[in-house]
């Protein structure tokens, strides 16, 4: 409950502010517009994430193939490159003007039509390139937790592979899918750059133009009580999709299931797809990159290295890793509450502890501004001398606080959809054999769930790297992040300078991928040799 009213109070701070002067006439008058574009944004990159992220997972976890074991990780990568970064390599090859268009109007005339690039389908696509991986990571971890042994049961039973998958591995893995569906759809509320290089006016969108353009922070906190409507709706779904039964495994973990051979042109149909993806999401925009980095040098031959690099990535790290660590360990005081029996208050306080994933960071920024001037207020009131307000949101502690709010949702996720999975009867048994709270979380839950755990540790991270309105609203004098560095090159279009820079968010985004995904996941099973 603490941990609730501590990281709800900023939210709750913008919900009073915004409802106290909530009218119809305050409200842009594209409003509806807007909402309609969000609910379909929001359908397309969920389907689209489900398919492709659920369909990966279940490829290099059931088959064989070759490449299979390098994909197995290398699909996660996409994760690592930030959908802003991917949005503009995507229009500059794309989009009118681009060299992709230029090659087929010199080919087939100047008058063909081609399809419109800054548009809604283009912007679903994009996005769920780069989302994909949450449903991924979280999938192909419910499936490698499986025990062999259900899944035999129900073949030698007479179900084909295909009704095996549909019957038995899908709603055991129900709760991962919809955990990472649930991550997918509140990152989606909560973009606004991609969405504007695609020209789709979502509200989020409207919360950062009405702030940047008119500054009225009454309309904008106003707007941003819509994206919670939308993120009570999926977290809501969420729930739904779970739905009221239980899977467990019995017998813990189990040997994950047998991948099965694939031969001649379906294993190479397997590697293709699984390179086309990753080429498309990660490989070819990294070259882009590199590309517009090495114009940059040649063009003007200045240090390959800026020396400010060093220290920004240095910043991102620092702020990545204690975020990352500070929501993990929340999470896991949060789920173990739960398992223990908190009964429904802790349950619902548990469920507010995400909506922060679901508003714009511009507002949680917000938020953390009038909380601590609230806690301010207070503290002078009652005789306290004040300043503790304006001392944490002027520090490094305020981006951390904010970083709490904001990213403790896909630990609590994560970590809550590998606890699903535990089953009762062992919790049950270590309590009755004296096990205390804490013990049994170290010496149960958490070897168990460990899987989750770590995934929760690289999710938070990879977002805190690329997270750009919090820092941009709390960082003190002089801190930089690199994500911040990008986003001041790229706004004056010095696209070959950002370069640099952006490849330096994709490589801190991809070690601790490489690192630990690969340690976690990457080898749940080895490679038969031929």
């Amino acid at each position: 409950m603490l941990i609730a009213c501590f990281v709800v109070a900023p939210v709750a701070a913008v919900l009073v502010q915004g409802l106290g002067s909530l009218t119809s006439e305050s409200l842009p008058r594209d409003v509806w517009a807007m909402i309609g574009t969000t609910a379909l944004l929001l359908v397309g990159v969920g389907t689209g994430t489900l398919l492709l992220g659920g369909g990966l997972a279940w490829l290099v976890t059931a088959y064989r193939f070759p490449l299979r074991e390098l994909l197995s990780w290398a699909l996660v990568l996409p994760l690592a490159m930030p959908a802003y970064i991917l949005s503009f390599v995507f229009l500059a090859t794309f989009d009118v003007g681009g060299p992709v268009q230029d090659m087929l109007r010199s080919l087939l005339g100047p008058g063909t039509w081609l399809p419109q690039m800054r548009s809604l389908p283009a912007a679903i696509m994009v996005m769920s390139l780069t989302l994909y991986p949450y449903v991924y990571l979280l999938a192909r971890s419910a499936f490698a937790e499986q025990g062999r042994t259900t899944y035999d049961a129900a073949r030698t039973l007479g179900a084909g592979r295909w009704r095996g998958l549909r019957r038995v591995i899908l709603p055991l893995a129900r709760p991962s899918l919809a955990a990472g569906l649930a991550l997918v759809m509140m990152e989606t509320l909560t973009d606004f750059a991609t969405v504007q290089y695609f020209n789709v006016q979502t509200v989020a969108v409207g919360v950062y133009l009405v702030w940047k353009g008119s500054f009225d922070f009454n309309a904008a906190t106003q707007l941003s009580v819509l994206v919670l409507l939308f993120a009570v709706a999926v977290l809501g779904g969420e729930r739904l999709l779970r739905g009221r039964s239980q899977f467990h495994q019995k017998g813990g973990r189990g040997q994950g299931l047998e991948p099965q051979r694939l031969n001649g042109p379906l294993a190479w149909l397997a590697t293709a797809t699984g390179l086309l993806v990753f080429a498309v999401a990660f490989a070819g925009p990294v070259l882009q990159l590199a590309a517009w980095a090495l114009r940059e040098q040649l063009r003007h031959g200045s240090q390959l290295m800026d020396p400010r690099l060093t220290q920004y990535l240095a910043n991102s790290v620092a702020v990545a890793c204690v975020a990352a660590l500070a929501t993990v360990v929340l999470a896991l005081v949060i789920v173990h509450s739960l398992r223990l029996g908190g009964g429904p208050l802790v349950a619902a306080a548990a469920q507010a502890t995400t909506f922060g994933y679901a508003v714009p960071g511009a507002v949680i920024g917000i938020g953390v501004l009038l909380s601590f001037s609230a806690l301010d207020d207070l503290l002078k009131a009652a005789g306290i001398p004040g300043g503790t307000g304006l001392l944490v949101t002027g520090s490094v502690l305020g981006i951390l606080f904010a970083y709490v709010v904001r990213f403790l949702a896909p630990a609590y996720q994560s970590v809550d959809a590998s606890f699903a999975k535990i089953p009762p009867s062992l919790t049950a048994s270590a309590l009755s054999l004296g096990a205390g709270p804490i013990r049994l979380l170290g010496r149960v839950h958490l070897p168990l769930a460990r899987r989750g755990v770590m995934i929760a540790v690289v999710l938070v991270a990879i977002d805190a790297v690329k997270e750009l309105p919090l820092v941009l609203l709390l960082r003190p004098f002089g801190f930089t992040t690199v994500s911040v560095w990008v986003y001041e090159l790229a706004r004056e279009n010095f696209w070959d300078k950002a370069a640099l820079p952006a490849l330096g968010v994709v490589a801190l985004a991809t070690i601790p991928v490489y690192l630990i995904f690969r340690r976690a996941a990457g080898k749940t099973d080895k490679e038969v040799p031929a």
